[in-house]
C-alpha cells in the first residue's frame, strides 16, 4: 500500500484567520484524517464527479500544491546513497536491515529514491524497487512480521515513498525487495536508495544506526555506500511554501579556531543537532562544491555555566571528504543536560582566494544557514540568542540567521513533515492531469451539447412557425367547415321541413271541402312550422338543441311520414339497440343525410314507393335508400347528387349511387360506427 498523508482542503485554508507556523501546520497536516487525505483512494472515481465537483477539485489541488514544499534538487558534489550490484533478472532478491538498537514504537517508514537526470523527461527515481515488503521485529530470534507490502510501485517517482504504520514496536526494520527495476544507465536490474527514514513521532530512529545488506555496494566512488542510507543526507533542498528568505551566516576571516555559542535559556537534554550548510550561489554551475563554510573538524560542547567551566563534549566530527557533508548534516549528541551549546571550528573551512592583483592566498571561514538543536523532537534553539567573537562578512548576514528557523527558500520544516509534503505533492501532481483531462472531456461534451441544443432551439423555432401556420390553416378550415355545415344544415333540415309544409299545404287545399281532414293537415303544418322555427334557432350548432335526435329511429319514422305523405314507405332497422350508441353529432348528420335522400326522391324521382334499411354493425353503419322512380341521370356512370356528397363528407362516410334494374335509384351510405 502507498500512504497518502492528510490534506487541508481549500475551504479550510480560506477559513484560516492567520498564517500558522509551519511546525503547527505540519502537526495539523499529519493529524488530519486519512478520509480527507486519500482522495485518490476513495471509492468515488473522477468520472463519477459532476462538472462543478471537478472544478472544485482542481481548485483544491492547486491551492494545496501552493501550500506544499516544492521539489528543489541539490547540485554540486555530495553523498548519493546506496546501490547493489546489478542483476540480470528483476526477480533477484535484495534486502536492507537497520538495527534500531532498542525496541521502539514506529509510526512511519520513508524510502527516499536515488535521483537520476533522464535525458528525455528530466529528473526521475532510478533503481527504485517495484515490489517490496517492510518487515519489523524485536530481537535476533524474532523473524518479524510484515507491516507493509507494496506491489507495482511507481518506480520513476521523484518524491519520497511513505508507509504509515500503527501499533508497531520493533528493534529492527528490514526492507525485502521482491522485484527490482532497471536502472537508466544500462538497463540492468538494481536496487538504489538515497535514504531510509524510520520515524517514531518526530524522531528519525534510523539516523546513524548500524545496518546490513544482502550485497555490498560495488561503486568505486565514496558517494555510494551503506552508511549513506542512514546519514541523514537527502537529494533535496528544503524549499517550503511559506516564510521569507533568510541569508546564511558566513563569518569574516578567522584564525585556526572559532566558536559560536547558543543560550537555550534553560537546560535541555539535546539528542540531535542539524547543521544546515550555507546555501550555494544561484548561478549554474555554482561556484563551490557545496561545503562552503562548513568546518573540516568541529566539536559541540554543552554546559550549564556561561563560561563553560563545566563543559561536556557532546560531539566531535571530522569530515574525511566532501561526501561527509550534505545540505543538512544531522548528528546524534551525547544526552547531557545543557543550557549553553558551543560549536567550535577546530579546523575551519579554507578556500583559495584570488585578489584583484592576481595574488593567490588561503582564507578561512565558518558558516551555517541554520543550527537546530533537538530535544524530544523539538528544536529548542529556535529564536534563541547566538553569541560569537566573530562577525559576519557582509551586512546582509547576521548571527540571528543561525536560529531564525528560515533558510534561503523560507521556513525550515520538521524532517518528517518535509518528506510527507513532498510525497503528497507527488500524489496531487499525478492526480491533477487526470482531473484536467476529465474537465477537458466534459467541456468538449458540454460544447457539443450546446451546439446540439442550439440546433434543437432552431428546430423548435421552425416547428413553432410551422405550427403557427398550420394552426391558422386549421382555424380557417374550421371556419369554412362550420360555414359549410351551417349551409348544409339549413338546406337539409329547413329545406326538408319547408318541402313538407308545401306538401301538407297542397293536401289541405285539396281537402278544403272536408274541414275535418283539412284541419288535421293544418295542425301538422303548425307543428312542422314550430319545429322549423326551433331548427332555425339552433342550426348554427345543432348539438346544443335540447333533446334533438336523441331518438334517432323515431325521428326518422316521423320525418318519413311528413316528407313521403303520398308515397308508400317502408323503414327497416337492424340492431336497434346499437343505434343509441351512435355519437350525437353522427346521429344528426345521419338523420340529415336521410332527410336529403327523401327530399331528392320526392322532388326528382317521380317514385311511388320508398324503401329504407338501416344496419348497425360492430364497426360500421350502413344506410340504404331505394325508390321505384325514374332513376338518377347518367353521364357515362351514375353520379351522386352534390347535396348528398356534401352531407356524406360531413358525416365522415362514403356514399355511392346506382340505378336499379327494375327502375328507380339506390343510395348507399357507409360510415364508421
Amino acid at each position: 500500500m502507498e500512504f497518502h498523508p492528510p490534506i487541508l482542503t481549500a475551504q479550510f485554508f480560506r477559513l484560516l484567520p492567520i498564517r500558522l507556523p509551519d511546525r503547527i501546520l505540519g502537526i495539523i497536516l499529519v493529524a488530519a484524517t486519512s478520509a480527507i487525505a486519500g482522495f485518490s483512494e476513495s471509492n468515488e472515481s473522477i468520472e463519477s464527479l459532476s462538472l462543478t465537483q471537478l472544478e472544485d477539485r482542481k481548485d483544491s489541488i492547486n491551492l494545496e500544491l501552493s501550500n506544499l514544499a516544492r521539489y528543489s534538487l541539490r547540485s554540486g558534489i555530495g553523498p548519493i546513497g546506496f546501490r547493489t550490484a546489478p542483476k540480470e533478472s528483476p526477480e533477484a532478491r535484495e534486502f536492507i536491515q537497520i538495527d534500531l538498537e532498542r525496541a521502539s514504537a514506529i509510526d512511519t517508514v520513508i524510502l527516499v529514491p536515488a535521483i537520476w537526470r533522464d535525458t528525455q523527461v528530466g529528473f526521475q527515481a532510478d533503481g527504485f524497487p517495484s515490489s517490496f515488503r517492510i518487515v519489523a521485529g524485536s530481537g535476533k530470534e524474532d523473524s518479524g512480521k510484515t507491516i507493509a507490502s507494496v506491489n507495482n510501485a511507481t518506480t520513476t517517482r521523484l518524491a519520497p515513498y511513505v508507509v504509515r504504520c500503527s501499533n508497531v514496536t520493533a528493534s529492527w526494520v528490514r526492507l525485502e525487495v521482491e522485484r527490482l527495476s532497471p536502472r537508466a544507465f544500462d538497463g540492468k536490474y538494481i536496487l538504489q536508495l538515497s535514504e531510509i527514514l524510520i520515524f517514531s513521532d518526530e524522531e528519525n530512529l534510523a539516523l546513524e544506526k548500524q545496518l546490513k545488506t544482502s550485497s555490498e555496494s560495488t561503486s568505486n566512488t565514496r558517494a555510494w555506500g551503506q552508511r549513506h542510507l542512514v546519514d541523514g543526507s537527502l537529494p533535496y533542498l528544503m524549499d517550503s511554501a511559506h516564510g521569507s528568505q533568510s541569508v546564511s551566516f558566513v563569518s569574516t576571516d578567522i584564525d585556526e579556531s572559532a566558536s559560536i555559542m547558543i543560550d537555550l535559556e534553560s537546560p535541555y537534554i539535546i539528542d540531535r543537532i542539524n547543521l544546515h550548510a550555507v546555501d550555494q550561489s544561484d548561478t549554474v554551475p555554482q561556484s563551490f562544491a557545496g561545503d562552503f563554510g562548513f568546518p573540516v573538524h568541529l566539536k559541540v560542547e554543552g554546559a550549564n555555566q556561561p563560561r563553560f567551566d563545566d563543559a561536556k563534549l557532546l560531539l566531535e566530527f571530522r569530515r574525511g571528504s566532501i561526501y561527509d557533508v550534505s545540505q543538512i548534516v544531522s548528528k546524534r549528541l551525547e544526552p547531557v543536560p545543557s543550557r549553553y551549546i558551543r560549536i567550535t571550528a577546530i579546523e575551519p573551512y579554507k578556500f583559495e582566494f584570488i585578489a584583484d592583483s592576481g595574488e593567490k592566498f588561503m582564507r578561512s571561514r565558518i558558516g551555517f544557514a541554520e543550527i537546530e538543536l533537538y530535544s524530544n523532537g523539538e528544536n529548542v534553539a529556535l529564536n534563541k540568542a547566538v553569541v560569537s567573537s566573530i562577525g559576519p562578512d557582509h551586512t546582509v548576514r547576521s548571527l540571528e540567521a543561525l536560529t531564525d528557523g528560515r533558510n534561503l527558500y523560507g521556513n525550515i520544516l520538521p524532517l518528517q513533515e518535509w518528506m510527507l509534503q513532498l510525497s503528497r505533492r507527488h500524489d496531487l501532481e499525478r492526480e491533477l492531469p487526470l482531473v484536467d483531462s476529465e474537465l477537458d472531456r466534459r467541456y468538449e461534451r458540454q460544447k457539443a451539447n450546446l451546439q446540439l441544443f442550439g440546433w434543437v432551439i432552431a428546430g423548435l423555432i421552425v416547428c413553432t412557425v410551422i405550427l403557427f401556420i398550420l394552426d391558422r390553416f386549421l382555424r380557417q378550415r374550421a371556419v369554412f367547415r362550420t360555414k359549410e355545415r351551417i349551409a348544409a344544415d339549413l338546406h337539409d333540415e329547413l329545406g326538408a321541413n319547408l318541402h313538407a309544409i308545401a306538401l301538407l299545404g297542397d293536401l289541405a287545399q285539396a281537402a278544403k271541402d272536408t274541414p275535418e281532414k283539412a284541419g288535421k293537415h293544418l295542425e301538422r303544418i303548425r307543428a312542422l312550422i314550430q319545429r322549423t322555427s326551433e331548427s332555425a334557432k339552433y342550426v348554427t350548432n345543432m348539438l346544443d338543441t335540447p333533446g334533438m335526435y336523441e331518438d334517432l329511429i323515431g325521428e326518422m319514422r316521423r320525418s318519413a311520414r311528413r316528407i313521403t305523405t303520398d308515397l308508400e314507405h317502408d323503414l327497416v332497422i337492424e340492431n336497434e339497440e346499437k343505434i343509441s350508441q351512435i355519437k350525437h353529432r353522427k346521429r344528426i348528420d345521419l338523420f340529415l343525410f336521410y332527410n336529403e335522400c327523401l327530399v331528392n326522391t320526392i322532388r326528382h324521382s317521380g317514385a311511388t314507393k320508398v324503401e329504407t334499411r338501416l344496419v348497425a354493425g360492430n364497426r360500421d353503419i350502413i344506410l340504404i335508400v331505394n325508390d321505384n322512380g325514374k332513376g338518377l341521370p347518367m353521364n357515362g356512370s351514375v353520379s351522386v347528387p352534390p347535396s348528398l356528397k356534401r352531407r356524406a363528407r360531413l358525416v365522415g362516410g362514403k356514399v355511392s349511387a346506382a340505378n336499379r334494374l327494375k327502375g328507380g335509384a339506390c343510395i348507399t351510405l357507409q360510415m364508421k360506427f
